[in-house]
């Protein structure tokens, strides 16, 4: 018998023959061998967006309003002074706009919670689910719409002798007309969406068995909302509040289109931009200091996790 010829012979010429790993293989193996430099570089874009145009532009915001404006030529000296803050904290009408503002905003929120609850509930659990993603994209439809033409429309429906004053007239009543409670209903109407969704996904995702474990207990629907239904969908909702306080507390468009002579904070920054932009500046603490504020508080019910 002839012994075959022995194989590790042709393993180096293999070896040889075989190109070398070009500069792209060799970075890809290196990346690949660690984990923690490829999300380093995977997030180094983003991140330095988010500081760079986030960020930076706050610290930009900040450390402008520590400067002032000179009374004759209008002009910004950039020279530091705390005049801006100390005119924030001693004029009382500073205080009452902003206090009107966080108001503003909290009564949007509720309304929206409000009125998104029986919405998301009847799109998650009560339509037929064939319908339902139709139902979801109706109620993304106003979405698309220009923020203006939505406005405006609510405008033409609030004025006097408009269609809510037609509607009610039968009934002996009137429109509110424009000013605060017209601001409030036109941002109910503008960030309802933005409530509505988030309680839509935590309803379409709360288990049956709950529901049918406390029907069989003998709770009542009242008391099976209150001990399982809300305690579950919390954290949607504070997440939709996230973006309904916000919104509001930030707007002035719709203040301007509807309120008539009422003052929001937005107002007050959108009016000083041009003439003391240091002071606008200022007052543009004012909503990024209660939104953090905000963001704490909801923080601790775990709604952060939901967005």
């Amino acid at each position: 018998m002839t012994s075959a010829p022995p194989a590790p012979a042709a393993a180096p010429a293999a070896r040889a023959a075989a190109p070398a790993a070009g500069p792209v293989r060799r970075l890809a193996g290196g990346l690949h061998r660690r984990p923690r430099l490829r999300l380093a570089l995977l997030l180094s874009a983003p991140l330095t967006w988010l500081v760079l145009a986030y960020l930076g532009s706050l610290a930009a915001l900040f450390l402008s309003a520590f400067w002032s404006t000179d009374p004759f030529t209008s002009d910004v000296v950039r020279t530091w002074t705390g005049r801006n803050f100390r005119a924030l904290v001693t004029s009382g009408v500073y205080g009452q706009v902003a206090l009107r503002s966080v108001g503003v905003a909290l009564a949007v929120t509720v309304l929206c919670a409000v009125t998104a609850f029986p919405v998301a509930f009847y799109t998650a659990r009560v339509a037929r689910p064939r319908w339902r993603p139709l139902l979801v994209v109706g109620l993304l439809m106003p979405l698309w719409a220009s923020y203006l033409v939505k406005a405006y429309a609510w405008r033409i429906i609030l004025a006097e002798g408009g269609l809510l004053d037609s509607v009610l007239a039968p009934l002996g009543l009137d429109g509110p007309g424009y000013g605060l409670p017209a601001v409030v209903i036109v941002l109910t109407y503008l960030w309802l969406p933005y409530m509505v969704l988030p309680l839509h996904a935590a309803l379409e995702q709360l288990p049956d068995n709950l529901l049918d474990a406390s029907a069989d207990l003998g709770a009542r629907t009242w008391r099976t909302f209150r001990s399982v239904v809300l305690p579950m969908v919390l954290p949607a909702v504070a997440a939709g509040s996230v973006f309904t306080f916000s919104l509001s507390l930030g707007d002035y468009i719709a203040v301007q289109i509807v309120g008539g002579k009422t003052q929001l904070i937005g107002n007050l920054i959108a009016a000083n931009i041009t003439l003391d932009p240091p002071l606008a500046a200022a007052l543009g603490t004012l909503p990024v200091a209660a939104i953090v504020l905000y963001l704490l508080a909801v923080r601790r019910t775990g709604a952060l996790g939901s967005l």
